[in-house]
């Protein structure tokens, strides 16, 4: 443990520095695709009883129609955003008839890149743009790559332990320039130590043939149907699944160093052009392919495991909010569906990652080089691979390379004074017990649900889409099972009214053609 590390442990340990930690909010994101009985992709548009994808808060949908994305509010205790989450997997239940919500992260099969609906967000403007940024992502990546399922965990602590912190680290920035500062360290530490993440929930070691599409891959074959990793532990997560290295190639790198750097770096990537998309186009016999022939259409395109976020404002871009407002939270972008549990994730995962994200807070977070960078992608691709390989070895630094085992019992030992921390004012220790838990998953691999995953397949005899159909089907008779309360159905039902409304309001309110729409959109400064 670190000396700094330490001293912000023993500070914490207090119990009026413990006290304001109670102020936190937690939120969560969860994608789902919804398939037919069949097991392929729906081909049936976003049901009306859900409301609009473009203005519900709460049920929308990401890249494609069928991919539905389930959002909780910021609330207090992760016991509280499973309820909500749970409840919303309740009542989308009720409204998609026949259908199943896939329970995995890596597809299910799929029929080319024709079979995949982009999402349709109507006929206002932001719903046009919406969708023409799909529809480039298409372009350039490919549909496949893009109905590739994750969870999305977000966190933020309060102004009052904001403004202690600031105090013990004697430090004179103004409170939204330290909190912003404070938010990047997070997130590098986030990066130097996210394989951790892969290791203790990824939950994506099988991938269906149909999702190749044909590609080489050096993935062993499970079946005919199937292709997996031995000691693969989130493919997602690998050079199998989601990945956007263009702006790479293209020279511009994004950089975690301070807020002005991350901003001035993600913004030239989305004014620097690039030769192959100038290529597809841009309005084509006057449609649009994409919003523009730069190496990053708009920010949300730049793919990362943790984002900073400050909510904008109206039509606002995320980059000038960040600059003008700081940043409020940060979104954890790594985790996996795990299809062994119904909402993909279950309390005691959120309670480690709350309590993974404090330590990334409090650990020292010098700025990231070039070959730290380099480092940190080779081990988080290893992790993705072979995370399980007992003999893998990831590298630290300027130190010497280390098992990935011996690496991460230092930082789960780091983690015991950050769970007592939280634990103070809980029942039961859940924190305790969450860390207890992952563990026990580190020094038995095949506790570990990508280990889970692959037994039961092999138990079963079952393929990955036999074995991922069934669970859907299992998670559906869990939902259906527990009825909603009658209040809920009528909070639901109410937003969905509600956002269909706000929709129709959008769409009669435009008085701009879309090109100056977006011609006013991009010259935000």
């Amino acid at each position: 443990m670190s000396r700094i590390l330490d001293q912000r442990l023993t500070w914490l340990s207090d119990s009026v520095a413990r006290s304001l930690l109670g102020g936190r909010l937690l939120g969560l994101e969860r994608e789902a695709l919804r398939v037919a009985p069949d097991g392929y992709i729906s081909q049936v548009a976003h049901p009306v009883a859900l409301g609009s994808a473009l203005t519900h808060p709460y049920i929308t949908t990401d890249y494609s129609e069928a991919l539905l994305e389930f959002i909780t509010p910021p609330l207090a205790t992760a016991a509280e955003v499973v309820r909500f989450l749970d409840e919303s997997h309740r009542f989308a239940y009720r409204h998609i008839g026949d259908e199943l919500l896939w329970p995995a992260s890596m597809p299910c099969i799929l029929a080319g890149e024709a079979s995949i609906p982009i999402a349709e967000y109507g006929r206002s403007n932001l719903g046009v743009m919406k969708h023409v940024y799909r529809r480039g992502l298409a372009w350039r990546y490919g549909r496949i790559m893009q109905v590739i399922a994750g969870i999305h965990f977000n966190f933020s602590l309060s102004d009052g332990f904001w403004v202690a912190f600031q105090e013990r680290e004697g430090d004179r920035r103004s409170p939204q320039a330290f909190r912003s500062e404070a938010y990047f360290g997070l997130i590098r530490n986030l990066q130097r130590f996210g394989w951790l993440i892969l290791y203790l929930f990824g939950a994506s070691p099988a991938v269906c043939k149909s999702f190749l599409d044909g590609k080489a891959t050096t993935l062993a074959e499970y079946d005919d149907h199937t292709c997996y990793g031995p000691f693969a532990t989130s493919l997602r997560m690998s050079n199998v699944g989601y990945t956007n290295r263009t702006e790479k190639k293209s020279g511009v790198n994004v950089c975690y160093n301070s807020l002005a750097e991350y901003v001035a770096s993600l913004t030239q990537a989305t004014v620097t052009p690039w030769p192959p998309y100038r290529q597809i186009g841009v309005k084509v016999a006057g449609e649009y392919r994409q919003l523009n022939a730069n190496v990053l259409q708009i920010e949300n395109e730049y793919y990362t495991s943790m984002r900073p976020k400050q909510p904008p404002r109206g039509n606002e871009k995320p980059t000038l909010a960040l600059m003008r407002r700081g940043v409020q939270y940060v979104e954890l972008r790594s985790v996996d569906i795990n299809p062994l549990d119904p909402l993909g994730v279950n309390e005691p995962q959120l309670c480690f990652l709350e309590a993974f994200l404090l330590f990334c807070l409090l650990a020292e977070s010098p700025p990231l080089d070039a070959e730290e960078r380099r480092m940190i992608d080779a081990n988080q691709m290893a992790t993705a691979l072979n995370g399980r390989d007992p003999a893998l070895i990831l590298q630290r630094g300027r130190g010497p390379a280390l098992p990935l085992r011996r690496w991460a019992e230092e930082i789960l030992g780091s983690l015991q004074a950050v769970c007592e921390a939280l634990d103070s004012d809980r029942t039961g220790r859940p924190y305790a017990a969450a860390l207890a838990e992952q563990q026990e998953s580190l020094a038995d691999p095949d506790r570990t649900p990508s280990a889970r995953i692959l037994a039961e397949m092999r138990a079963s005899g079952e393929n990955f889409f036999r074995y991922a159909r069934r669970l859907s089907e299992q998670h559906r008779r869990y939902f259906e099972q527990r009825p909603l309360a009658r209040e809920r159905v009528l909070f639901f039902t109410a937003m969905a009214e509600q956002s269909l409304r706000e929709q129709r309001d959008l769409e009669a309110a435009d008085d701009l053609s879309f090109d100056e729409f977006l011609r006013r959109y991009f010259a935000q400064r």
